[in-house]
């Protein structure tokens, strides 16, 4: 058990032997766990308010994806896509026992949990989407593009904070210091020589700047696969990824869809914010 959390920390092993990691939070094994994917940097420490606030009435399994936060780095820079996610999501299904899911994904992850449908279908018994759809908006991917791999190193986590603060103030325009600080310890962590550094592999950046990374995954069939159950887009009121047109035409082709915008925050919702914390709970009573 990890010290003063409610969390334990487990781990299983990919198919081609990578030890890679998730954090389990306790809850009632008569319904669907809350498995939660974050984004393409990110790590299970995005969830920890979302686990604080769920965790006990619900089940919390928040994944580190490999290369990231306390799962094992690949071998291979070019195993950082979606097929081969599918295939650890999959390992980690099975060594966490989980038959029944509300699969809870931020970008990357809402892609993920999107594509599951095509081998898990019957496991999915929610969603919730975080600032991401099926079409993923030409400036936003080419932002995140240019920030991924990006090297740096930071002193102290108030200069962390402090650079974060900078070059992302219109994501989050109502932050204080207190979020820039809780912001970057869940996006870095520190080194024994004493210096703060992301906490991912650079190299993931290889796979997602190859031009046609994503050719052949057609997002709608995906989405569309999830009709049956209970869904819940969250849009950035002013994210670059996730537009209003997207939202829009999902709600079209799901009419069960759940929508909920998050004003004057960019790319992507922490879930905590008031008006998505509402929505979720909305979501996680329809799923009951």
């Amino acid at each position: 058990m990890a010290a003063g959390s409610a969390w334990t920390d487990e781990w299983f092993w990919s198919l081609d032997g990578l030890r890679l990691h998730y954090r389990d939070y306790a809850g009632p094994p008569d319904k669907p766990v809350l498995l939660c994917l974050a984004g393409l940097t990110r790590s299970a420490r995005d969830f920890e308010a979302f686990a604080a606030a769920h965790a006990g009435r619900w089940r919390v399994v928040a994944v580190d994806l490999r290369g990231r936060g306390e799962s094992s780095y690949a071998k291979d820079p070019l195993s950082y896509v979606p097929l081969t996610y599918l295939q650890d999501l999959h390992a980690l299904l099975a060594a966490a026992r989980i038959e029944r899911f509300v699969g809870v994904g931020t970008s990357l992850g809402g892609l993920l949990v999107m594509l599951m449908t095509a081998t898990h279908r019957d496991a999915i018994a929610g969603a919730i989407l975080n600032d991401i759809g099926p079409v993923v908006e030409p400036g936003g991917q080419a932002r995140l593009r240019g920030n991924v791999g990006r090297g740096a190193n930071w002193p102290t986590w108030m200069h962390a904070a402090r650079d974060f603060q900078t070059r992302n103030a219109a994501i989050y325009p109502d932050w204080g210091l207190a979020d820039w600080l809780n912001f970057a310890k869940r996006l870095c962590r520190l080194t024994p020589q004493g210096r703060i550094v992301f906490d991912y592999d650079a190299r993931i950046a290889e796979a997602f700047r190859l031009p046609g990374g994503d050719a052949g995954l057609d997002l709608w069939t995906a989405f569309d696969a999830l009709a049956s159950v209970p869904v819940l887009s969250v849009r950035g009121g002013v994210s670059d990824v996730l537009s209003a047109a997207t939202q829009a035409a999902m709600a079209a082709r799901h009419p069960g869809l759940r929508t909920v915008v998050v004003p004057r925050v960019g790319h992507a919702p922490t879930l905590s914010e008031p008006e998505a914390a509402a929505a979720v709970a909305d979501l996680l009573d329809a799923v009951r």
